[in-house]
């Protein structure tokens, strides 16, 4: 049997919630992605966190699916997407908290570490400074940081090419910024 007919009845097995079919799939995989991902990532546990967020990315996507790749290759550009995403989540937190003064950064971590009842403050403190800042200010925000959605999707939904929406998100990080300082 040729490989791409065997990677057919595989994932027609998986969609089907076959679990023999998806363990067979993950054990062959699994350890190709985990080193991938820790080549480009650097961390043993967020790599393993990441990988097996990739497979059950991999499960949702799986119906889309139709064998325009290989399995390997439908599986590693999940993993590649994963990374990237990874990747700008950890540079935009650096960057957001680069342009905080580090007294600033300490008390964040505190903050973020102490009791539940400071959470909350700061919770409710970043909800009125973003309430304050401009519309689209807010709504850029809130979609990236609150929603989690991804640039491309948010330049999307505000109908503006994807620099504009970087060049607003940035814009609107700065005010933040200048806002959460300027209350301290």
């Amino acid at each position: 049997m040729n490989a791409n007919l065997e990677e057919k009845i595989l994932l027609e097995r998986i969609i089907k919630k076959d679990e023999k079919a998806l363990l067979r799939v993950y054990k062959k995989y699994q350890p190709l992605v985990f080193k991938y991902v820790k080549s480009q990532i650097n961390n043993y546990q967020t790599a393993e966190e990441l990988t097996q967020d990739i497979f059950l990315d991999f499960i949702e996507a799986l119906r889309d699916f139709r064998f325009q790749s290989s399995l390997k290759t439908f599986i590693f550009s999940i993993a590649r997407h994963k990374v990237i995403d990874q990747i700008r989540k950890k540079k935009i937190k650096s960057i957001l908290f680069s342009h905080l003064p580090s007294f600033i950064v300490e008390g964040l971590k505190v903050v973020l570490i102490d009791e539940e009842i400071d959470k909350k403050e700061l919770k409710e403190k970043i909800s009125k400074i973003i309430g304050s800042l401009p519309n689209d200010y807010q709504l850029i925000l809130r979609l990236k940081y609150i929603d989690g959605i991804k640039m491309k999707e948010i330049s999307e939904k505000l109908k503006l090419n994807f620099k504009a929406t970087e060049s607003l998100l940035f814009r609107a990080r700065k005010s933040f910024i200048k806002l959460f300082n300027s209350q301290i």
